[in-house]
């Protein structure tokens, strides 16, 4: 007999029965009812019970032992009377007589308990991480995390996509979120980054002509954490793929996303192809890049009705080039008046200088703001909003950016607030027309708004004849239920394209070359149209294990200060390690 199990702890059925078997496992719970002592051993399979006799010697051993030490049972598999068969287990309807009991590993006190669901703090849950891993949901996410990536691998390749890994230590790039560094010995005073993404390897992949490329990829980037993103490091199904256009990327991701929720979800789900919002309407009609979809309210722009309004505070905001965004929301008229104040009390804290709104209520028009607008302008918003007996408008004055953050964070609320977001679908839609670049109010120059290795729209005509912030690129999201997916573009393969793109962000020539010159180089010889997409993995298991914070589909998380507290880290390095790397530190006083 094998010296630690002939069977796994999810094994065992009545075909086994009068079976002298070996099981091992962690003791889950224990209970004592006098003349037998029940213990459910668990192990990654699943759970048996084990009945252990007062006459056993082992007994009392048995009885001292604490949750979560590892013991070997051997026994003979027994049925379980009528009234105590546990359909809900798989092994529900036997139980191992234990005739010998070994244990192998004695528990410490937990610091919490896991065969219960109250999960204790964060933070201590974080410390223990690889007992936080024992509870039987975030075993299973996962599990499940495990298996989506093997579903994605094999839908990859299916398409005719062939698997690369690219460098981790690579050279730190001037876009995007901040490098995660990493000091070279052999060369003082240079610095490796972590690779926020294999952007520029997958690129290159393509010009060295393997035309489909895919890995399961880690990214570091030193961001804060949200409930969304993890700190310090995620995987993305990071793809590229040679002379395709927009709409091949799309009918490659579609097919393998909607594959991949069809598969381990029942929930309802859009069908390919998805919905395609261009940026600029997804911002007015959603208030954001990545709109939930199953929320029914649609912003509309009502700018215009009061570009002459006798109304000042809104048509000075459209006279200094701002917007008025109004929400409207059907059947909520006669929600109390503590329900509008607070709403407003939410615009205020989201900086708003408050919340305006008209209520179509007993056949009038009632609110704060009606006195000062007119007949015709109360007409026109009826009918901009399909406003009936029983709506409510709201409205939000501001600049665009303002305007479009506060109304669309009000959308969600409202959403959320009225019970208007169906927990039984996965809506899915791709933003598109992604503008090239932005102003930055605060360098006061003009940047990259997306991704720099995209490909403009209009092409090098665009780049020298349009105004830069109102040339769109080849960009695109893919986002379900108000979650970012992804993003991704048709890359700008051209050596020309690229340097003028990044002279208007404000990067000469030999900065590009410093920068990029081996994506430069390569293009220089011979470049295939290409474009790409990197779906992030973490974020597709959150959704698939109905989990709100992503921690909880990461085996080994950082906590949100990009802590790792069960291995301590970041930590301090010995001198001897810092003069190796020709370092010293310039540390902040303490209290600054």
């Amino acid at each position: 007999m094998h010296p630690y199990r002939t069977h796994t702890c999810g094994e065992l059925r009545i075909d086994h029965v009068s079976q002298t078997v070996r099981i091992s496992g962690w003791v889950f719970r224990k209970r004592d009812h006098g003349q037998l002592l029940f213990i459910d051993l668990r192990d990654h399979y699943g759970l048996t019970q084990v009945v252990i006799h007062p006459d056993k010697a082992f007994l009392e051993d048995c009885q001292r032992v604490r949750s979560e030490s590892v013991i070997i049972v051997t026994g003979k598999v027994v049925a379980r009377s009528q009234d105590t068969i546990n359909e809900a287990l798989p092994t529900g309807r036997i139980e191992v007589m234990a005739e010998s009991v070994t244990v192998e590993s004695l528990a410490d006190p937990l610091p919490f308990q896991i065969a219960v669901e109250d999960d204790g703090p964060e933070e201590t849950r974080l410390k223990y991480r690889f007992l936080d891993l024992r509870r039987d949901h975030l075993h299973k996410n996962i599990l499940l995390r495990s298996q989506i990536i093997a579903s994605l691998r094999r839908r990859m390749i299916g398409h005719g996509f062939t698997e690369f890994q690219t460098p981790i230590l690579t050279s730190s790039s001037p876009e995007g979120a901040r490098d995660y560094l990493v000091p070279s010995r052999v060369h003082p005073g240079k610095f490796y980054a972590l690779p926020q993404a294999p952007q520029q390897f997958k690129q290159l992949l393509m010009v060295a002509g393997f035309d489909r490329y895919f890995q399961i990829a880690p990214c570091f980037r030193d961001e804060d954490a949200r409930a969304d993103r993890s700190p310090g490091e995620f995987y993305q199904l990071d793809l590229e793929m040679s002379y395709v256009t927009q709409d091949d990327v799309f009918a490659v991701v579609e097919d393998v996303i909607h594959g991949v929720f069809g598969e381990f979800s029942k929930l309802t789900m859009d069908k390919p192809p998805f919905t395609r919002i261009p940026y600029a309407e997804a911002m007015v009609k959603y208030g954001s890049d990545k709109p939930d979809l199953r929320i029914p309210i649609e912003i509309r722009d009502v700018s215009d009705i009061f570009r002459a309004s006798k109304f000042n505070a809104f048509r000075a905001v459209v006279d200094k080039g701002g917007v008025v965004r109004a929400i409207p929301v059907k059947g909520i008229a006669g929600k109390s008046r503590s329900f509008f104040d607070k709403l407003v009390e939410y615009a205020q804290s989201l900086g708003s200088k408050g919340l305006a709104y008209l209520v179509w209520e007993g056949g009038v028009v009632k609110g704060p703001i009606v006195k000062f607008l007119s007949e015709d302008e109360i007409k026109a918003l009826a009918a901009c909003g399909d406003m009936v007996e029983g709506d409510v408008m709201f409205f939000v004055s501001d600049m665009a950016g303002a305007a479009n953050k506060i109304s669309g964070a009000i959308r969600v609320k409202l959403g959320a607030d009225l019970e208007l977001i169906p927990k039984d679908v996965f809506r899915f839609c791709w933003i598109v027309d992604f503008p090239m670049f932005e102003y930055d109010e605060e360098t006061r120059s003009i940047g990259f708004s997306h991704n720099p290795f995209s490909m403009p729209q209009g092409g090098m005509k665009a780049l020298l004849e349009q105004d830069p912030l109102t040339i769109k690129a080849f960009q695109y999201d893919i986002v379900c239920n108000g979650v970012e997916l992804s993003s991704g573009a048709i890359r700008n393969h051209s050596p020309e394209l690229m340097y003028k793109a990044f002279e208007i962000a404000g990067y000469p020539p030999d900065e590009v070359d410093k920068r990029f010159g081996g994506m430069i180089n390569a293009f220089k010889l011979g470049a295939p149209p290409h474009g790409g997409i990197a779906p992030g993995v973490d974020r597709m298991v959150m959704l698939l294990a109905g989990e709100s914070n992503i921690r909880e589909v990461i085996a080994f998380p950082m906590n949100q200060k990009a802590q790792d507290l069960m291995m301590n880290a970041p930590n301090t390095v010995m001198d001897k390690q810092l003069r190796e790397l020709h370092l010293k530190l310039d540390l902040p006083k303490e209290g600054k």
